[in-house]
C-alpha cells in the first residue's frame, strides 16, 4: 500500500555534512582530519562538507559509502531533497508565477 506525500515540507531537509558531523563521525570516533584520510581528501574539503559549505559529489558519495558501507545513493538522495529544499526556498516567488499545464 502507498500512501501519497503530498504536504510540503516544512524544515530543511538534513545536509549531508550535518549527518557526518552529527551522526557518524562520533559513532566511528572520527575527528575531521581522521575522515579526511581515510577519505583521501584535504582537510579543506572535509571542514566545508562538514560545515555545509560543500555539497556532496558522485565520488564523495563512493568514497563515503565505501568507508561507512552504505550507499551512495543514501549520500546522493540526502544532498538531493537538500538542493531541492533550498531551490524551492529561494525561488519561492518566481515558481509560484508558473502557471501549471492541463492536457488537452
Amino acid at each position: 500500500m502507498n500512501i501519497p506525500n503530498t504536504s510540503k515540507r516544512e524544515m530543511a531537509p538534513t545536509h549531508p555534512g550535518e549527518m557526518l558531523r552529527e551522526d557518524f563521525m562520533p559513532d566511528y570516533g572520527l575527528t575531521t582530519a581522521a575522515l579526511a584520510d581515510a577519505l583521501g581528501v584535504s582537510r579543506q574539503t572535509m571542514n566545508e562538507l562538514l560545515r555545509e559549505r560543500r555539497a556532496i559529489t558522485p565520488i564523495m558519495a563512493l568514497r563515503l559509502a565505501r568507508l561507512f558501507g552504505n550507499s551512495p545513493e543514501f549520500w546522493l538522495n540526502a544532498q538531493h531533497a537538500h538542493d531541492l529544499w533550498e531551490s524551492e526556498q529561494q525561488f519561492k516567488n518566481e515558481l509560484k508565477r508558473i502557471k501549471p499545464l492541463n492536457a488537452a
